[in-house]
């Protein structure tokens, strides 16, 4: 099934947002974006061109009311380690403390993650002088479960440099790529539990597959289906769904598993094509609802490096199964 989106209003028009990370703090929602600044930079294929130096935190107190942005909550200039790129974040709740999780490249380039944290959901953030020790790549996001325990999703390819962790450790070398390898299996996001005190991970980031209906590992020539970057966890009636996005060929696709671990199996999208070459989501439960967080382009007229965030209802049966949302009714 498919349904055509019924929000298409940006959150703020005041500034571009992107990669809305929605969750529900003290009864509101909140919502961590990417904060897109304007620049003449050209795309490389690395996502060079996407000059982001600071975060803003975004808030509704319903569906529908007016969304309030409460300034700058964390600057790159206050982040000991990282020289530069502070693309998607995310944010988590645990015993009275909200932690803001976010990438940058450190000072040898190097995607990292670090930690901030601030006793209010609006922020300011205070960032913990180094990134988390372990963490590789781009798009975290944590999710914590019924009991308590925290899981840190992440990876990107070509420009997140996941292709060069394959090895185990870092290798420069390896380049991003825009040609599929036909004979290897997909390269998949990576997980780790975080700590009690979710500033470190308890165990050591492992990457885990997203399977066909058979059971067998998506292939990385498989572009409409297999991972790419923007991984999101999600719980339903038990079950944990894993979405992400497919960056080349645009979708958001979504896969299931019976553990936060995986593996995953492969269940159909959740949104098609937007305007602009990336699309970052999240998927959050409110007031007895879901809703999709995404973005477009369509606020700064196709500039890719230029998004803005949005919304719409999500609809989820019983089963698990969403219907897919197509932005724009065509």
């Amino acid at each position: 099934m498919e349904k055509i989106s019924g929000f298409k209003t940006p959150l703020v028009s005041h500034i571009y947002t992107a990669d809305p990370s929605a969750h529900v703090f003290e009864g509101k929602l909140y919502i961590y974006p990417s904060h897109d600044l304007e620049n003449e930079g050209l795309d490389d294929g690395k996502g060079d061109h996407f000059k982001m130096q600071d975060y803003h935190v975004l808030s509704m107190d319903d569906i529908g009311a007016p969304c309030v942005d409460h300034g700058e909550a964390l600057h790159i200039k206050d982040v000991p380690w990282a020289s530069e790129q502070m693309w998607a974040p995310d944010a988590a709740y645990k015993d009275g403390t909200y932690f803001f999780y976010f990438p940058a490249k450190d000072k040898d380039g190097i995607f990292r993650v670090g930690v901030a944290t601030s006793k209010i959901p609006a922020g300011p953030f205070k960032a913990e002088p180094n990134y988390i020790p372990g963490s590789y790549s781009i798009d975290p996001a944590v999710f914590v479960d019924d009991d308590g325990r925290a899981y840190m999703y992440n990876g990107g390819l070509w420009g997140g440099q996941l292709e060069r962790w394959k090895t185990g450790s870092y290798n420069p070398n390896e380049p991003h790529s825009e040609a599929p390898f036909t004979d290897e299996d997909a390269l998949g996001p990576w997980v780790a539990e975080m700590s009690d005190d979710m500033l470190t991970f308890k165990t050591e980031p492992e990457e885990f597959k997203i399977l066909d209906e058979n059971g067998a590992p998506l292939k990385a020539s498989d572009e409409e289906r297999r991972f790419f970057e923007a991984p999101w966890l999600h719980k339903f009636n038990g079950k944990y769904y894993l979405s992400y996005s497919t960056g080349n060929t645009h979708f958001i696709c979504y896969a299931e598993s019976e553990t936060p671990l995986g593996p995953f199996t492969y269940k159909g999208r959740v949104l098609e094509p937007v305007l602009g070459w990336t699309n970052h989501h999240s998927i959050v439960e409110f007031k007895g609802k879901w809703y999709l967080f995404y973005h477009d382009s369509s606020l700064s007229g196709g500039k890719t490096h230029l998004r803005n965030a949005m919304y719409t209802e999500l609809e989820i049966a019983p089963d698990g199964t969403i219907t897919t949302i197509k932005p724009y009714g065509d």
